[in-house]
Order: C-alpha cells, then sequence, then structure tokens
C-alpha cells in the first residue's frame, strides 16, 4: 500500500519523461543539446525544450503578428472539408481541457439516475440556458449535471435534472471524486458511511 503508489508515480514520471525527450530531442539542432558537450544523456532535456517552444510560441500568438497569422492558418484550414473537422474537434476538446476554473464543476450532489430509486453522484456544471431550458418540459430551472463512469471519471454521461431533483452534497469536488474513482471504497475524512453524521 505504500510501496506501490510511490513506484507507480515514479515510473510513470520517469516514462513520460522519457517519452517527451524522444520525441523533442531529435528534433533540437546538435549545437543546443547538451548531451553534444557532457557526453552523458541527461533525462528532462526535452521536456525543457518543450516548454520554453510552449512559452514562446503562446507568447507570439499573443501578440498582434501573431494573432493574425493564427487567424489566417485557421481561415486556411476552414477551407479543407476533411482537416477542417479534424482541427476544430482537437481544438473543441483542447478548450475543454484547459479552460479556466470558472467553467469548473460547482458542486457535487446526488441524483436518481438510471431510474428512481437508484442514486448515483454528479457533478453540478451549470443552469441550462437557451434552447435546451425553453423546450424542455419543466417549470424550473434545469441543472446540467456531469455523471462519472467508474473508475474512469473523465467519460460519463451530461445530464439535465429539474432544480428539485437535485440534492447537492457538502462533500468538495475533490472528494466526490475520490468516492466515484475508488468506486465507493474512499469516503470523505475517511468516515464509515454506515456512521450517521455526527
Amino acid at each position: 500500500m505504500v510501496i506501490a503508489p510511490v513506484s507507480l508515480t515514479i515510473w510513470l514520471l520517469w516514462a513520460t519523461v522519457g517519452w517527451i525527450d524522444g520525441v523533442v530531442l531529435p528534433l533540437v539542432p546538435d549545437r543546443f543539446n547538451p548531451e553534444q558537450y557532457t557526453g552523458i544523456n541527461l533525462r528532462g532535456v526535452g521536456v525543457v525544450f518543450f516548454l520554453i517552444f510552449t512559452v514562446l510560441v503562446g507568447w507570439i500568438a499573443k501578440g498582434i503578428i501573431g494573432r493574425s497569422l493564427v487567424s489566417f492558418a485557421e481561415g486556411l484550414v476552414d477551407r479543407m472539408p476533411v482537416v477542417r473537422s479534424i482541427y476544430s474537434g482537437i481544438k473543441q476538446v483542447s478548450e475543454t481541457v484547459f479552460a479556466q476554473s470558472e467553467r469548473s464543476f460547482e458542486k457535487a450532489c446526488l441524483i436518481q439516475y438510471p431510474r428512481r430509486g437508484i442514486w448515483a453522484i454528479g457533478f453540478i456544471s451549470t443552469v441550462a440556458k437557451g434552447e435546451v431550458s425553453e423546450r424542455a418540459e419543466t417549470g424550473g430551472r434545469l441543472f446540467g449535471v456531469f455523471v462519472p463512469t467508474t473508475p474512469n471519471p473523465t467519460s460519463g454521461f451530461l445530464l439535465f435534472f429539474p432544480e428539485e431533483d437535485v440534492i447537492e452534497l457538502d462533500m468538495s469536488i475533490e472528494e466526490a471524486a475520490k468516492l466515484v474513482i475508488s468506486a465507493g471504497l474512499v469516503y470523505p475524512n475517511g468516515k464509515d458511511p454506515t456512521t450517521p453524521p455526527t
């Protein structure tokens, strides 16, 4: 229980750094590669080059010239039928993954899903607006609730529930996520679920 998580974390980080090095270092000119001068393959040099490159690209893209170049490139991509679909899909996923904190889930909640009498943990994402809110046959507000799957909470379902059918929980988003990932084995603050709250 102690060694396995630490060992797997170290191994995963080591393997990820090695993979990035393997992809990035062949693209770096020899005169900038420290291995040419030290004779030692320093793990992590590729990660450093990748971070520097990412910062430079972001800095350039924020400027006027960079923005115009990005707009021009996106205009070209929009004219290519297959490439346009792939690019727009990847862009939407990237914007969702790297969205700012104000777009994060608001609260953990309990909802009855997939039928009444069966309870599931969900995350309130937003209050439904626009056509979804107007066309739904309900008199009150609708909450958009993301219901994650176990043990991989990155996949799941987006469902819309009437406000009265959503029970907000006191536990934090992180605690609810641990509960989902552990398949109900890890409860908030290590409490026994059979013990009533104090």
